[in-house]
């Protein structure tokens, strides 16, 4: 007769300082083998359900020929070690539940070397997450982009560690308004993060547009510009000059909008629009080229004569067409006609019978007809 062997399991845990750890020792096929559970220390916690250890904080969960389920409550970094399950049989079991202690960090502190950024210069930020158990990991997002750090980790006195992540980047006028964020991953907790919105100032950018007119600018007509800026801090000096020339004497500039009356070709040139911020200057160039007054007008009745005349031609040769076609309708009935006509003359005997037969040569066939009967 065969005997089932006993076996004693356990597993490890993981238990963030604080909370609540499960020990469990499980027993497959038991033979009434008394089961214990043992501190690092190997003092008795629990010796089947009574608890010889005056430690409140464990407690009994389960109990039962296979199983000794003990709870640990309030965890803290002194309680880490290795617990054993033991059972009783010859010679004894054991088996061994390590106990890991997490310990979070705390909240991550991001520092920026500079509070105020200007276009195309680096700068640099740190990220720390302090006292935790075991190193903390530390990503850097700039935006929905993920930026390389530089970490350096440092274990401290009470066995913690310290781990601080270094960020150097170069900045664009893009990047304004972006947040940078420090991610801290832990196995003791999740999206643990710090954030850092960029302010990044940047020279104007500078565009010109013409609000009249919309077509060729002729002479005698009035021109109309506006010059559109946008920069950080945002531009307060906008001027206009005329590249290397004076402005014509009707020009008048109101701000950033540009007047110039009665155009003749002597304003030709390029007009140009500058704008200034604290960081620096931009600008903008427009060419004037003034055109005849009537400029432009050839053009469309030349365009108005062709439109007409491909009317015409259109109208024209569909009217041939059509006297084709009445002339080949007219042609093939007329032909019918005179077919008929001459029926009576084909069976005459001499030339008057047979001019009397094409003149009436139905009737008189119908008279004979009525005649004979």
């Amino acid at each position: 007769m065969s005997t089932l062997v006993q076996n004693l399991v356990t597993e490890n845990v993981s238990v963030v300082e604080g909370d609540t750890a499960i020990i469990s020792c499980r027993v497959k096929n038991n033979d009434d083998s008394v089961i214990q559970l043992l501190n690092p220390n190997r003092q008795t916690i629990y010796f089947r359900d009574m608890r010889p250890l005056k430690d409140s904080r464990f407690q009994l969960v389960n109990f039962s020929d296979n199983e000794l389920r003990v709870s640990l409550s309030n965890v803290s970094l002194s309680d880490e070690g290795r617990y054993v399950c033991q059972l009783y049989t010859d010679p004894p079991q054991e088996a061994y539940a390590n106990i890991t202690v997490l310990v979070p960090p705390g909240n991550p502190l991001i520092e920026a070397r500079d509070q105020i950024l200007q276009e195309g210069n680096q700068t640099e930020m740190t990220c720390t997450a302090m006292s935790s158990k075991p190193a903390a990991t530390i990503r850097w997002m700039k935006g929905d982009k993920e930026l390389p750090g530089k970490p350096r980790v440092e274990l401290t006195y009470d066995k913690m560690y310290t781990v601080t992540s270094r960020l150097t980047f170069t900045v664009g006028r893009e990047d304004d308004g972006v947040p940078v964020i420090c991610i801290v991953d832990h196995p003791a907790v999740k999206d643990f993060q710090a954030q850092k919105y960029l302010e990044v100032q940047y020279k104007p950018e500078v565009k010109i547009t013409v609000e009249f007119p919309q077509g060729l600018t002729r002479e005698g007509e009035n021109l109309e510009l506006t010059c559109l800026s946008k920069g950080k801090p945002q531009p307060q000096r906008v001027s206009w000059v005329k590249v290397d020339d004076d402005m014509p004497p009707h020009a008048v500039i109101i701000g950033a909008d540009l007047y110039i009356e009665n155009l003749n070709k002597s304003y030709n040139g390029t007009y140009r629009c500058t704008a200034s911020n604290s960081v620096g200057e931009s600008f903008d160039d427009y060419v004037l080229y003034v055109y005849d007054s009537r400029a432009g007008e050839g053009a469309a009745r030349a365009m108005d004569h062709a439109v007409i005349g491909g009317v015409v031609a259109v109208v024209v040769f569909a009217m041939l067409c059509l006297l084709i076609v009445l002339g080949r309708y007219f042609a093939r009935h007329k032909g019918t006609y005179f077919t008929h006509e001459a029926k009576g003359a084909d069976d005459a005997a001499d030339a008057d019978t047979a001019i009397i037969n094409a003149e009436g040569g139905h009737t008189n066939s119908e008279e004979k007809k009525e005649y004979y009967i």
